[in-house]
């Protein structure tokens, strides 16, 4: 796919409009399912030792999935199929091994077989409209990166290194889902930029506003959450380093040691999200 044809079709490929409104009002339930599938996502990456991408990409699955699938409340095992399901697609994509049983070891309660996984991993793509070949942030690193006139050209790899360590750690938190994947991706670069080649980010800065592509509104409002983002995990880092340590913490380190948390406002106006109901009256289900 075209350069412009990337930044054409990118939110084709990511969660609906409305999805971020939601988790932000009333939707307990979908924001709390979100994070415990993420939870577990990532404990599989770490058991399994997969491909970091993998979960990444699993993640951008369930995002999708969930956006516009309806998902009935109270039955907890529907949770653990959307993971696998998800992380099966998204190993299929990257074109490695998936094991089932390995996934499932020592997990109570329901377990899946293949065709089970397999009938969810269909719901999935039609949801996701058979889009499987995700545009993310990776896919516009290179590009941003390549309008920089680096003194070094050899830095262009720590660069990258950097901004995707933050682009992995953003999709965590429910605040980038409001940002498109090219936006994660320049202002990841930014950040890790700034820290890399402080005197040159002047120049980076301007290199990636001058871009046709990018609505610098919407680049200032992410650089500026990644950045509160990276600080906050750099002062929990100082701060669990001074508590080991038996270093008393100051006022200003105490402020900084507080996680956010998005915010469930009740009684808010909750946007309209059309989703699909889940068929779930199969009996292999």
């Amino acid at each position: 796919m075209k350069l412009p044809d990337l930044f054409l079709s990118e939110s084709d490929h990511v969660p609906s409009k409305n999805f971020l409104r939601c988790l932000r009002t009333s939707a307990e339930f979908y924001a709390s399912f979100r994070e415990e599938a993420i939870s577990r996502i990532l404990q599989a990456q770490y058991s399994c030792n997969y491909d970091p991408f993998i979960p990444y990409l699993a993640v951008n699955y369930m995002d999708r999935f969930i956006s516009r699938q309806e998902i009935p409340q109270g039955k907890p095992w529907i949770l653990r199929l959307v993971v696998i399901s998800c992380l099966s697609l998204a190993a299929k994509m990257k074109n490695k091994h998936f094991s089932i049983s390995n996934f499932q070891e020592g997990e109570t309660g329901f377990t899946f077989d293949t065709q089970t996984i397999n009938r969810m991993e269909l719901v999935v793509l039609d949801a996701m409209n058979w889009r499987m070949r995700s545009i993310t942030p990776f896919s516009f690193v290179h590009f941003f990166i390549s309008l920089f006139e680096l003194n070094d050209p050899s830095s262009s790899q720590p660069l990258k290194d950097r901004a995707t360590e933050i682009i992995f750690k953003a999709q965590n938190e429910i605040k980038f889902l409001e940002f498109k994947p090219s936006i994660i991706a320049a202002s990841a670069i930014l950040v890790a930029s700034k820290e890399r080649f402080p005197s040159q980010f002047p120049s980076f800065q301007r290199s990636i506003y001058s871009c046709q592509f990018v609505n610098e509104e919407n680049l200032q409002k992410c650089f500026h959450a990644l950045q509160e983002m990276v600080e906050m995990e750099w002062h929990e880092s100082v701060s669990e380093t001074m508590s080991c340590t038996g270093t008393p913490l100051s006022v200003l380190d105490r402020h900084f040691t507080g996680s956010e948390s998005e915010t469930i406002t009740n009684g808010s106006a909750v946007p309209e999200i059309k989703r699909r109901k889940l068929n779930l009256h199969s009996n292999k289900w």
